[in-house]
């Protein structure tokens, strides 16, 4: 099981889609020893990955304590950062710490465009830096790549990118708009450049020795599965049954693009809220609405939850309206 953390709300990007709008630092943010209190019971609710994000976590001062502290309770952190902070000194640093890996966001090959959607001139220089300075320590990473409208078609060459430069990994977000990308409405795609996109990423599976795992696109294991693809991946949406997120002040959500509460970890234990949920549990049934429901993929994909919930009014139990298949 997979938790992510948002250290903090800082950031030093302003990234046009960014769900959390990060930027400065909000208030009552968790201190380090509640930090190290829900460590432990993310440890004692048997998560094993627990991945620190953000805002940026590189600008919380104890990250690299907190980043020891999960490692002493036995969980294998994961940094999820924009890279552009990460030295040869810093690489190091998260080294000895004892990361597992580092998820590093690009989103074009090319410096002027992803430095626009970044909001920071020095932003791809800074993140190819980070990439490599990973590299040379021998520290494993991945590529982190959200898909929109304008860069739909270096989707792939992102992936060869990733492959030649030697990333673990090409983790392929599928836009949804929470937060700043509320504004980014007019930039998914169509159900129909949906399909096509997904079906090339799937394919393209067979031509690279990397990981590639698209994220808020759960049907991409129905496609997998028809295409006769080998993938380790046999749940699509995994929002609430073996994934949450943990907000900087303390808020358990499903995922990150789901702005429904499962409670806050200020108030009741990680693990009670992980076990107890109404939303958790809810969602756990799998007993969807509408299509989603009848559909014969209901186990496997599960339907985009957040979409679902963005397309009617709140509803995280509704079928995904944006889905390719309808049967």
């Amino acid at each position: 099981m997979i938790i992510s953390w948002n250290t903090t709300n800082r950031c030093n990007l302003k990234c046009r889609h960014c769900y959390r709008d990060s930027g400065k630092e909000l208030k009552e943010e968790l201190s380090t020893e509640e930090a190290k209190i829900l460590i432990n019971q993310i440890a004692k609710a048997n998560f094993k990955i627990m991945i620190f994000s953000g805002g940026e976590p590189l600008l919380r001062e104890d990250i690299f304590d907190l980043i020891s502290y999960a490692v002493k309770a036995g969980l294998s952190p994961v940094l999820g950062t924009n890279g552009t902070l990460i030295s040869k000194k810093m690489a190091k640093q998260l080294k000895d710490t004892g990361i597992s890996a580092i998820g590093i966001s690009l989103d074009s090959l090319d410096s002027g465009k992803h430095n626009l959607f970044r909001g920071n001139n020095e932003a791809f220089k800074n993140t190819i830096c980070a990439i490599k300075n990973c590299k040379d320590l021998g520290i494993r990473f991945q590529i982190h790549t959200t898909v929109m409208d304008w860069n739909k078609h270096e989707i792939l060459s992102l992936t060869d990118f990733s492959s030649a430069i030697g990333a673990a990994a090409h983790h392929i977000f599928f836009l949804i708009p929470e937060g700043r990308g509320k504004n980014m409405a007019n930039e998914l795609l169509t159900s129909k450049e949906y399909k096509k996109l997904l079906t090339s990423i799937m394919n393209k599976q067979n031509e690279v020795n990397i990981e590639i795992k698209p994220t808020c696109a759960p049907q991409f294991v129905r496609i997998a599965k028809d295409l006769n693809i080998n993938s380790r991946f046999n749940k699509g949406c995994i929002a609430g049954i073996n994934y949450c997120i943990i907000t900087p002040n303390g808020d358990v959500q499903a995922c990150a693009y789901l702005a429904e509460k499962a409670g806050n970890v200020r108030e009741i234990p990680f693990d009670e809220i992980w076990k107890s949920s109404a939303l958790f549990n809810n969602l756990r049934t799998q007993e969807y609405k509408g299509i989603c429901n009848q559909c014969k993929s209901k186990n496997n994909c599960g339907g985009c939850r957040a979409r679902a919930a963005y397309y009617n009014s709140g509803d995280y139990m509704a079928s995904d309206v944006t889905c390719i298949f309808n049967d």
